[in-house]
C-alpha cells in the first residue's frame, strides 16, 4: 500500500503545506518513521544524506514541541556542519510558518551576536553545529529545560569530524527525558555508545535504497593530459547540466575555479576557508541553476544535500573507495542515476585501478582529449576496451 501523508498521521495544515511544496508522496525513510515519531517514540533511522530524512524529524518535531519561551527552546537538532544547519532550516522554515513556529541555525562562521538576538526574540526549534551552541550555552544565551523533541542528524559525520565529546556534553545538559530521532548512515562505535547511553528502547528503521550503490550511476574513467585536464573538465560542464567537481585541496579548488572562468563556465567553489555567506551563496546559485558548476573540497561537500546533480567530476581521483562513493552518491539521489567521471593522469593510474578494485568496477581507462564530443553526452557513451586506450 503507498502511503501519503495524510495516512502517516500528519495534521491538514501540514499536509497542504507540504503540497504547495510540490512535496505530496513521502519518501521511504519518511514512510518508516513519521508514524513512530508522532507517536512520541524514540526513533533510530539509517538513512544516507539525500534521503528525505530532514522532513522525517521534521514534522514530529512540529506536530509535537510546543511555543518556546526565549532562549529556552522546545526542539533542538544537531548537525555536523553549517551547511546542514542553514539547509535544514531553510526545509523546515515553510512548514513552521504554518504553525506559527519558529526555527533559526546557529552555527560557527557567523555573527553570535545575531544569533543571540533571535534566540532572546524567541526560537522554538533550533538547528546548531555542536561547537557553536556550546559556546551559547556556556554563555547562558541559551539553556536547554524545556527540551521536548531533540534529533541527532548524520550522527556518524559528527563522529567522524570529532564532535561526539562535544555532543555528549550538550546532551548532558538537558535536565528533561526528551523524545529522542538520531539519523545516522551507519550505526557503529561512539554512534552507538550515544544511542545506548541516551535513547529510550528506540524503534529502529532502515532505508537500505538509499545507500548508493555503485550500480546506481554510469562510471567514466578517463586518461587525460595535465595540460588539457582543465579544458576537459569544462567541456563536461558544459555538455551536461549540474556538475559538482571535486579537488584534494581548498588551494586547487580555487585555483580550478579560476582556471575554468576562463575556458568560460559559470563555476564557483566551496571550501572551509570561505566566507559563510560565500558558500550559501554559491550553494543557493547551483542548486538554483544560476551557475552550471560547483567546484568543492571533500570537507566542504560533507553533509550537503544538492539535488539534480547530473555529473560529479573526481578531478582529483578519489583518494580510497569510500570518498569515490561518497562523492559520487551526490550525482545518485532520491532514485535518479548519474555520472561519476575520473580525470586520471598518467601517474594516477594505481591509485585509480585500487579504487576500481574495491569496487568491483570493470570499466575501461579511456583517453580522451577536450575536443572530443563525448564529454558532452558523458551517460549515453559507452567506451569500449581499447577505444583509444589508456596507456
Amino acid at each position: 500500500m503507498s502511503h501519503t501523508f495524510e495516512t502517516l498521521g500528519v495534521s491538514p495544515d501540514l499536509v497542504a503545506a507540504l503540497a504547495a511544496r510540490g512535496i505530496n508522496e513521502p519518501f521511504a525513510i519518511q514512510t518508516l518513521t513519521i508514524r513512530d515519531g508522532l507517536a512520541g517514540r524514540d526513533v533510530l533511522g539509517k538513512a544516507k544524506t539525500g534521503s528525505g530524512k530532514t522532513l522525517a524529524f521534521g514534522i514530529p518535531m512540529l506536530e509535537r514541541v510546543t511555543k518556546a519561551l526565549a532562549r529556552h527552546p522546545t526542539g533542538l537538532v544537531l548537525v555536523p556542519t553549517r551547511e546542514l544547519a542553514v539547509q535544514v532550516a531553510e526545509a523546515l522554515d515553510p512548514l513552521s510558518a504554518v504553525r506559527s513556529m519558529s526555527v533559526g541555525a546557529v552555527y560557527g562562521g557567523a555573527s553570535m551576536t545575531k544569533q543571540i538576538d533571535m534566540l532572546e526574540a524567541g526560537v522554538d526549534i533550533v538547528i546548531g553545529t555542536p561547537g557553536r551552541l556550546i559556546d551559547l550555552l556556556e554563555r547562558r544565551e541559551m539553556f536547554l529545560d524545556a527540551i521536548q523533541v531533540l534529533v541527532l542528524d548524520e550522527a556518524d559525520r559528527m563522529a567522524d569530524m570529532g564532535f561526539l565529546p562535544q555532543v555528549q556534553k550538550i546532551l548532558y545538559q538537558i535536565p528533561t527525558e526528551p523524545q529522542t530521532m538520531l539519523f545516522s548512515a551507519t550505526l557503529d562505535g561512539g554512534v552507538n555508545a550515544i544511542v545506548n547511553r541516551y535513547m529510550k528502547d528506540p524503534v529502529h528503521h532502515e532505508v537500505s535504497s538509499a545507500e548508493v550503490t555503485v550500480e546506481e550511476m554510469h562510471h567514466r574513467f578517463l586518461l587525460v593530459h595535465d595540460m588539457d585536464r582543465v579544458k576537459v573538465a569544462s567541456a563536461i560542464a558544459h555538455g551536461h547540466g549540474r556538475t559538482l567537481i571535486f579537488t584534494q585541496t581548498k588551494r586547487a579548488a580555487d585555483q580550478l575555479e579560476r582556471a575554468m572562468r576562463r575556458e568560460g563556465v559559470n563555476v564557483a567553489a566551496i571550501h572551509g576557508d570561505l566566507r559563510q555567506t560565500s558558500r550559501e551563496k554559491a550553494l543557493a546559485d547551483f542548486a538554483s541553476g544560476k551557475i552550471e558548476a560547483l567546484v568543492a573540497t571533500d570537507v566542504a561537500a560533507r553533509g550537503l544535500h544538492i539535488d539534480g546533480v547530473d555529473v560529479v567530476v573526481h578531478f582529483d581521483p578519489a583518494e580510497d573507495h569510500k570518498a569515490y562513493l561518497h562523492r559520487s552518491g551526490r550525482t545518485a539521489r532520491a532514485g535518479e542515476s548519474g555520472v561519476a567521471v575520473t580525470l586520471m593522469l598518467w601517474n594516477q593510474e594505481n591509485l585509480v585501478r585500487f579504487v576500481m578494485r574495491r569496487l568491483q568496477l570493470n570499466e575501461p581507462i579511456v583517453e580522451v582529449f577536450s575536443n572530443n564530443p563525448v564529454l558532452a553526452d558523458l551517460a549515453n557513451w559507452h567506451p569500449a576496451e581499447g577505444e583509444q586506450a589508456a596507456v
